[in-house]
């Protein structure tokens, strides 16, 4: 498990693709896992894109190091987050989110000693249109601070 300071610093290295290779943004129902790594190359990471079956404006976009330790996830459109209470807050930003529910779309951060069960209203600054989910892979790259970006390229548009 990470401290959270180690978890703050790869959060915010800079970030590379690691290959050049353009990548079908995922059709509804479909997963698409997309390696970064950090800019020294000492770091790896995965960009997981999961569309919804049913739900076709249903999205998760999240960032894992190692393989297993979710950094950062975004969810649009799927069910509300409900966080943990606690007596003492384990960061003291989550204080107006102590024990609250979260409606999408919301981002779920990592916080040492409860993995990613934290999440905050997703910041509409970052996030100025979830509905269009192409475009949000883009904002959600910026948000993980990926300086050189993986190309992506949707199906029903054959278009970069």
């Amino acid at each position: 498990m990470l401290t959270q300071d180690e978890a703050n610093i790869l959060i915010g290295l800079p970030k590379v693709k690691k290959y050049d290779d353009i990548y079908a943004f995922p059709s509804p129902g479909d997963t698409l896992m997309v390696p970064v790594i950090s800019q020294n190359g000492l770091e790896n990471f995965l960009i997981d894109i999961n569309r919804g079956r049913i739900q076709i404006t249903k999205c998760t976009y999240q960032e894992r190091h190692q393989e297993r330790t979710i950094l950062l996830r975004l969810d649009i459109d799927g069910p509300p987050h409900h966080n943990p209470y606690v007596e003492t807050l384990p960061l003291p930003d989550l204080e107006p989110y102590n024990g609250r529910i979260i409606p999408c779309p919301h981002v779920h951060l990592y916080v040492e000693g409860f993995m990613d069960k934290w999440a905050i209203p997703a910041p509409t600054d970052k996030f100025p249109n979830t509905i269009d989910l192409f475009k949000t892979i883009e904002d959600f790259l910026d948000y993980c601070n990926v300086i050189d970006k993986p190309k992506f390229w949707r199906e029903s548009l054959n278009g970069f």
